[in-house]
This record gives C-alpha cells, structure tokens and sequence, in this order.
C-alpha cells in the first residue's frame, strides 16, 4: 500500500475519531466550516439583497427617486404644488369653521318644544352642534373623528385640484394635461401631509416631463386644534362642568328656592326672569377658562371661571354665548307671566310664629348654546354644545345617538342598475367621474364615455349623483336608488374671465383693498350652491358659471381708529351662607370684565351687495367682469365705522360683463 493511501486512510480514522470525541465531550476539538463555502453563502444573501433593491427602485421610483425637473418646467410645478397646498389650506380653515365638517350634516329643525336645529347659526354660518337635544327631544352627537375629516378633505381637494388654474402657462405656450386625482390627507398636530395620484404631464417647446405621484406639507394647526378641542368636549361629557356653571346662573340670577320675610306674597314676572337669564349667560360665559397660561385674572375670585381638564393649555380658548341664539326656559310652578309664592304664617294655628315668611321653589328646564373656538391670530376651531338643565338639574352623561361617520357596507352593496347620461348646456356629451353620496359616505361609481354611463349604485333613498369634469362646475342631483332607473345631468361649462372693481369714479388707492363675495343661489329656495372669496388687486381673475350670484364687496382703507378700553362689572345679591341665609339675608358679589383697547388698522371705505343673473351667452363673449362699488367717508370714529357697515347691506352694486 502506497503513502499516499496511507494517509487517506489515517485521515479517515481522524476524522471518526474526531467525530466520535465531539458527541461524547471527551475532547477539546471543534470542526472548522470552510471559507469558501460562508463566502459563497455571503454572496448569495448580497445578490438576492441587491435583486429586492432594484424591485423596489422600480416600483417606486417615483417617491423614491424623483425625477428632475427642466427649469424651464420648474415653474409650471412649483404653481401646482402651490396649488395643492393653498387648497388644502383653504380646506382645513373649513374644517375648523365648521366643527370638522366640509360638507355638514343634513339640516333637521328644532322645535317649538326644543328650538335646537343640528346647526347653530354664528355670523351667517351654520355650525354643526358636537352635542345638541332633537325637536323631539332626543339627545344627538354630531362629533366628527378625524378619519371622518380627512375623508372629506379628500373629496374635497379632488374635486378642487382640477380647478388648478394653469391658463397663464399655457398662454406663455406650455402644454400641461392630467388626469382626475385620488388624493389622501393626513392631519398631524401641526401639519397636513397630502399625497395626490395622478399623471401630470408639462410639456414645453422641446421637453415632456411627466409625474405621478405628487406630496406636500401644509403648516396648519387643524390637528392641534381639533385635539384640544375633542379634550374639552370629552372632559365636559365626563365632569359636566358647563352644566355645573349653569346651575349656578339660575340660581344667582333667577329664583329657585330661598325664603322671604314678609306677609305679602311675592310675584316675578316670567318674562323678566327669562331675560335676566339671558343677560347673566352674555355677561358669564366668556369668562370660562380652560386652566392654562393664555390669560390672566384680574381678580383673585375669578378663579371661580377656571376649569382643569388635566394640563395647562397655552392655546386661547373661547367660550361664547348670544342673546339671539335658541334659548328654552321653562319653569314651574306657574300662573302664565307670572310666578307666585304666598307667605305662611297668616294661615289659621300659626300665629304663634310671631311673623311670617314666603317660602319658594321653582322648578326650571334651561338649555342655551355655547360656542367653544380653539384660536390662534389667523386659525380658529369651533364647535357648539347645547348645555342642557333637567328640572334644575344637568343633563346625566349618557350615550347620545350619533350621526354614522361611514358605512363601510354601503359602498360594498352595489345591487341597483342606473343609467347616467352627462351632458354640457349644448347638450354634448361631457365625460365625467360619477360618484354617489348617501349621507355621509361617499361612494366612488366610473367615468362616462361619450357622457354614457351604466352601473350599479347602492341602494339610498334620496342620495345624490355627483358628477365633476375638468372644465366644469361639479354637479349633483337627487336619487332615489331603490329601483333601476335613468338620469340625465348637466354641467355648467367654467369660464374664467379678468376682474376689474373701481369705488365711485376712480381705481382703488395703494393703500386699499378689497374683498370679493360670489354666492351662487338657487333662486327659488335661496340655497347657496356655490361660494367664491377673491382678494383684490392680488387675485384679478374669476371662474364662474351661469347662473344668479349674490355679489357682495367689502373696500377697506388704511385707518388708525382707536377702540377704547372699558371695564364692565355685573353685581348680584347673592343668599348668605348659614341661618342668616335662611332667613332672607344676601350679600353682593361682583365680577369684573375688562375689554383692552384696540386699533382698527384697516377701516371699511366702500362697498355694497348685488344680486346679479349671468348667462352663459354673456359668459361666452366676454372677458372682463366689472364691479363698481360706491365709496363711504373714511370713518375716523367707531360710530362712523359702523354705519358704513350697515351701508354694505344698502348700497347697491353696478355689476358688467365687458
């Protein structure tokens, strides 16, 4: 036998003995991998790595690698994405006026019982109320989540965004298509993130540059706001302190139960006691605080106002009442207007009492509004609660019938065939997005071809069919989808034309400004269909439709009108405490309210109201839509100031289509 044989047969007896000392533990001998085969395994972990990268690259490219841009297109997008978050802007600034919503809840009216409508009317806008009582005396929650609020600045900002006004770039010659956007909002504490999916292709002289996927950030305090303020309303449901201070009210305010030394009986008359009410909730409401460090107190004793929902606010916090919004009070016993306590102690077998007293208790049912805004200097959230006394007692936190934010169902349930026909005011065929809306819920259907559409839709007694196109103003109308059936819409084509606006017989000065209301109105119900706000001389052009418009100018001047301070104090006689209480005696209490000075900056110097019927034929050859307002004399003093606002309302307009 060879050497070489030898050895493999040495090497074989080593490695069996090597494996057999390993299993028993007998020896300190370990099996080495090779190195060849832990860097062939490396390699391998590295190219599937490397294969996965590429994938992803290629999925995503365009959020991952965004494209660059030419500079001579820059521009074009740089206005778009502008675009996206001045709308945004404009969507969120809703959201906080409207309580959360952009398209509110469906008006039901209060009633002679309860006068509370789902809506509080503030300045001429309808609020939706977080909390109110029905007509018919059922207690309701209209608090909208912020999912709920993000699905509508969705829908808004799709149908907005394709009003993206790119008529000035295509002037200088640039091309620039895209398609319907789908677009998702997510609102942060400070900050909106949008995020918009569609093709936008610009094209200029020799260049095509094309993106789908387009995201901006808007700084905004919406989140912040909306937080707070659902703090706030959730810590009122739990402590019910809105009620606690109107339980206080009415009976610092009103009579509720006490007695009176006298032998006559003692009359109110119900109607002073009602406006007494009134005039407490005006002069008390705005002084309740959230705890925090955006205020401070003039008087150590009004500490009362101040409520703790667990940390220190530096947000301003507003609380608001008016004497115009519903109020119920009702209170027993009572003989009509007046309400009457007669005296013991003339009645046969008292006489030993020496004198007499009137002893009273009144019963009442009290609800009234309060308006709560989360404010800083230019964004506001606001939303209304009615506080609610039953029997001079508040309301038990119990769960109140809430309004549906969606109904994921709805949408999946499509079982009834509709034909949709679209068609411009010539009656050509219009190719649109159709959408279904069914309360709240919004259902996505297809597009028309050729203005035809066939489908199914979910069933919805009186929903609505909305229908948007590029170049025209989105459209709706009622359906009931129980049965198949048809319908036709038609869309007012946009037209956008220059704005010109003078005062009397010259142009604005440099130091004045305008701003612009169009109101588009349904003339038989004077229903607002559409609302345009323009700032002039910064915006000069307009888009409108056909259609009856109630126009309304605002021309403010530079101005140094100086609103003084005042301090105001309310008193009442309030029962002292212990026997004395008992027998009648009160002792005054007093609270202090302090309005700063202010400076009017700008001052209103002109304006006036018009409603004005525009066709589209006069649409169709013009280009300049004229305003002339009449002028006002510069108010120098707060009386004058007012007066020229009420002349807003009188003064009509001189409206022209050039």
């Amino acid at each position: 036998m060879s050497n070489k044989r030898k050895r493999g047969i040495l090497n074989s007896n080593s490695l069996s003995n090597t494996k057999a000392t390993s299993r028993f533990g007998s020896s300190n001998m370990k099996l080495i991998p090779s190195p060849k085969r832990s860097q062939l395994t490396i390699f391998i972990i590295l190219a599937i790595v490397l294969v996965l990268v590429i994938m992803l690259l290629f999925l995503f490219k365009d959020s991952i690698l965004p494209s660059t841009i030419p500079k001579n297109i820059e521009p074009v997008y740089d206005y778009y994405k502008s675009c996206i978050e001045s709308e945004t802007k404009t969507g969120a600034f809703i959201l906080g006026q409207q309580a959360g919503y952009i398209n509110p809840p469906e008006f039901t009216p209060g009633s002679e019982y309860m006068p509370f409508s789902n809506y509080l009317n503030f300045l001429g806008t309808g609020v939706p109320y977080w909390y109110y009582i029905s007509g018919n005396n059922v207690k309701k929650n209209q608090m909208p989540s912020k999912e709920k609020m993000q699905e509508e600045l969705n829908t808004f900002l799709q149908e907005r965004l394709q009003d993206c006004n790119f008529q000035k770039f295509e002037q200088m010659g640039y091309s620039i298509t895209y398609s319907i956007p789908q677009v998702k909002t997510s609102i942060k504490e400070n900050s909106i993130t949008t995020d918009v999916s569609h093709q936008l292709t610009i094209s200029f002289e020799n260049q095509t540059w094309t993106k789908k996927t387009h995201s901006t950030k808007t700084n905004t305090n919406l989140g912040k706001f909306y937080n707070l303020a659902k703090k706030i309303y959730e810590d009122n449901e739990q402590t019910m302190f809105l009620e606690n201070y109107a339980v206080d009210i009415l009976r610092l305010y009103a009579p509720v139960d006490g007695s009176e030394l006298t032998c006559s009986s003692k009359i109110w008359q119900t109607n002073q006691v009602r406006q007494d009410l009134i005039n407490a909730l005006e002069v008390n409401i705005p002084q309740t605080k959230i705890k925090g460090n955006y205020y401070t107190l003039s008087k150590p004793q009004n500490k009362y106002f101040i409520h703790d929902i667990g940390e220190n606010i530096n947000t301003n916090i507003n609380f608001a009442f008016s004497s115009q919004w519903p109020v119920k009070i009702e209170v027993w016993p009572n003989e009509g207007e007046i309400m009457k306590a007669d005296p013991i102690g003339l009645q046969q077998g008292l006489g030993t009492l020496g004198f007499c007293y009137v002893p009273y208790h009144f019963v009442y049912d009290f609800a009234y509004p309060v308006l709560i805004q989360v404010y800083s200097d230019e964004e506001m959230f606001q939303f209304p609660v009615v506080v609610s006394l039953d029997k001079n007692t508040p309301r038990q936190s119990v769960d109140a019938e809430s309004l549906p934010n969606t109904i994921p169902e709805l949408c999946q349930n499509k079982i009834t065939q509709l034909s949709i026909s679209t068609y411009n005011t010539d009656l050509n065929p219009v190719n649109t997005n159709i959408n279904f809306k069914c309360f709240d819920t919004s259902c996505p259907i297809g597009q028309t071809e050729a203005g035809k559409l066939t489908a199914n839709f979910p069933q919805c007694a009186n929903g609505y069919i909305i229908a948007s196109a590029e170049g025209y103003e989105t459209a709706k109308q009622i359906i009931t989808t129980i049965e198949p059936s048809s319908a036709t819409i038609i869309l007012d084509k946009k037209y956008t034309l220059d704005l010109e606006l003078t005062k009397g017989t010259s142009q604005l000065q440099s130091d004045e400004y305008a701003i612009i209301s169009l109101n588009k109105i349904n003339p038989l119900t004077n229903e607002v269909q559409t609302s345009q706000t323009y700032a002039y001389p910064e915006q000069k052009q307009i888009t409108i439709t056909e259609g009856t418009y109630k126009i309304k100018t605002y021309v403010y001047s530079d101005s140094t009108i100086t609103l003084e301070s005042s301090t105001m104090q309310k008193c009442t006689q309030i029962p002292k405490t212990g026997i004395l209480g008992v027998f009648g005696a009160t002792e005054e209490k007093c609270f202090t309210i302090n309005i700063p000075e202010q400076i009017a900056s700008s001052a209103v110097s002109g304006g006036g109201t018009q409603e004005y019927f525009i066709t589209e034929q006069e649409l169709k050859n013009s280009d300049t839509l004229s305003i002339n307002t009449p002028f006002f004399p510069k108010p120098t003093s707060p009386e004058q100031l007012q007066t020229n606002y009420n002349n807003i309302e009188i003064n009509s307009l001189d409206i022209n289509l050039e």
